[in-house]
């Protein structure tokens, strides 16, 4: 399942963009965008496999867009009704170009080959053993061994590490890095923390205790990590 935003400032051509992905069973529509600055602060706190974006926008365009995307795993299928751009949206390593009006089966087709790409991405590449994550107009390479844990606040994370005396702070979901870190490692434990499995020592009633912080384990995800306990924890 790839997940996905549409973008355009035509109101008829968003919608029939939503239509398609909403019959494509391998997309999950994330969000409709009528503006490219909208899709960018979406983009800012979500990990989003796949943009389909419209060019000439008022503001912001989509191929400038596409220039701003620092999560690299992200891809673009550039959707227009100006055939002169197509040059340029190969440029910037967009997957596909797709010239209004769209058809179901340009879509798919184009939808696919993102796919199979990604697939193909993921089946070569090893698994990163770091993340970088935006803090202070700076990209911070955190190395997930390193990582003790992550405290959410509203729409920002707080991530603890062994060399840091204070955590890095940056605009994020907790969803999204759910989904971006290995689940072997690392386990959501409550609505506001995820945990390194591997730093756990100690476990105080449903308490996980790291150094001078408790760390609440919830009775949402208490099931899960009492499996993980009773397996794995030594």
């Amino acid at each position: 399942m790839l997940s996905c935003i549409v973008i355009d400032d035509e109101p008829l051509a968003l919608n029939l963009l939503k239509g398609y992905v909403e019959s494509t069973p391998f997309l999950r529509l994330v969000a409709a965008c009528t503006n490219a600055i909208a899709a960018f602060e979406i983009l800012e706190k979500e990990t989003v496999d796949l943009i389909f974006t419209d060019i000439q926008m008022p503001n912001l365009s989509g191929m400038e867009l596409s220039k701003m995307i620092l999560n690299q795993k992200t891809k673009v299928i550039f959707t227009t009704a100006f055939e002169e751009f197509a040059l340029e949206g190969y440029k910037v390593n967009a997957i596909d170009y797709l010239v209004k009006p769209i058809s179901y089966s340009e879509f798919f087709t184009a939808a696919n080959k993102a796919k199979q790409q990604m697939l193909q991405t993921s089946n070569q590449a090893p698994i990163d053993d770091y993340i970088f994550v935006k803090s202070d107009y700076k990209l911070m390479k955190i190395d997930l061994k390193d990582l003790i844990y992550v405290e959410g606040l509203k729409d920002y994370l707080k991530f603890y590490t062994v060399h840091s005396e204070k955590p890095i702070l940056t605009l994020k979901s907790m969803k999204s890095l759910e989904e971006e870190l290995s689940k072997k490692q690392f386990m959501r434990v409550h609505r506001s923390f995820m945990v390194n499995l591997k730093k756990i020592t100690t476990i105080e009633r449903n308490r996980i205790v790291f150094g001078d912080t408790y760390i609440p384990v919830s009775d949402k995800y208490k099931e899960a990590f009492l499996k993980f306990v009773n397996s794995d924890f030594q």
